[in-house]
């Protein structure tokens, strides 16, 4: 299983959603010891917070799928969990 980066998933939010502001924080370490960590202690719990234009007048729900759908390929590669706080502008 290869490393999931911060920077790889702020890339690829910002070429799919092209947010007004977005902040990607890799929580691994704060999950050390748990289930799906497998050991790392990067790439595998990662917080993201976004602000996007394309989220005006999206649900909670559809917000969401935006970002998964936009991270659909690195999220099989290692990614466990994924905080998303996604605000309209």
């Amino acid at each position: 299983m290869s490393t999931v980066t911060a920077s790889q998933i702020e890339e690829v939010l910002r070429t799919a959603l092209q947010p007004e502001s977005l902040e990607v924080i890799d929580d691994t370490a704060d999950h050390k010891g748990h289930p799906g960590t497998g050991g790392a202690d990067s790439g595998t719990h990662f917080t993201v917070k976004v602000r996007a234009r394309c989220f005006t007048g999206q649900t909670h729900v559809q917000r969401h799928r935006l970002v998964y759908d936009a991270l659909r390929d690195l999220i099989p590669q290692g990614v466990h969990a994924l905080v998303i706080k996604a605000e309209p502008v």
